[in-house]
């Protein structure tokens, strides 16, 4: 089996971003008469769609929020995301990513987004840090119905590399996943694909009990013998 392809969670493995998602979602509670609760954004949010986040807090809350409703409340929070992002002096990119994509990219895999982020948050973020040119395929949040810890993502990511190019005949088991969190590591196992646990979200015992492998910066990761790995799989 040959390494493909590599595909990146954005929020907690591109961008630091989870703090500015928990204040807007914390907002949100506060604009609907309901007060934030602790440990709550780490049990319904990280690694899930914005849906799938609000969706569960404010059922546990014991409202029932019909869709439209719904689609407002994700629309304010990504409006005020977006302002967030282009008031920063300095977008916090994680530390190593660019010679990280460098070295994929020279190694001539093909590289994607798979995100429970709205496609108009990675455009902007993937703009902004000057990333866009790596990545061929990007799936984001409203392109599915499913959020992880469902592998309908980057089972649609693997549709759209090979709508880009037949010749290339990728499977899931040719992918690695890096991911952040359980529910995103949960996600890429389910398609198939073997995953990089990075601990920027959880600590790295979590990552190293739940993914392949484990690595506390993208820089540790060593591709060659992930490369291995994979060549010695069947």
């Amino acid at each position: 089996m040959t390494l493909k392809a590599i595909l990146f969670n954005l929020n907690g493995v591109i961008i630091n971003d989870e703090p500015i998602h928990k204040e807007l979602v914390d907002e949100i509670l506060l604009r609907e008469n309901l007060r934030p609760s602790a440990g709550e954004f780490q049990e319904f949010c990280l690694g899930r769609s914005d849906r799938a986040c609000l969706s569960n807090i404010l059922s546990r809350r014991g409202r029932m929020v019909l869709d439209d409703y719904l689609d407002r409340l994700i629309e304010i929070k990504s409006i005020s995301y977006q302002q967030r992002i282009e008031q920063l002096e300095t977008l916090p990119i994680y530390s190593g990513l660019i010679d990280f994509l460098a070295k994929i990219q020279a190694k001539g895999l093909k590289m994607g987004v798979v995100t429970g982020a709205l496609g108009s948050e990675v455009t902007l973020i993937l703009k902004c840090a000057g990333i866009a040119s790596y990545f061929s395929v990007i799936v984001a949040g409203d392109d599915l119905k499913a959020s992880k810890p469902q592998p309908d993502g980057y089972l649609l990511a693997v549709e759209r590399f090979n709508r880009l190019d037949m010749t290339l005949q990728l499977q899931p088991s040719n992918c690695l996943a890096i991911e952040d969190t359980p529910a995103g590591i949960q996600a890429a196992k389910k398609a198939g694909m073997q995953v990089v646990g990075i601990a920027n979200t959880y600590p790295f015992h979590i990552m190293q009990r739940l993914a392949n492998w484990a690595i506390d910066y993208l820089w540790d990761l060593e591709l060659e013998r992930i490369e291995r790995v994979f060549s010695q799989s069947r």
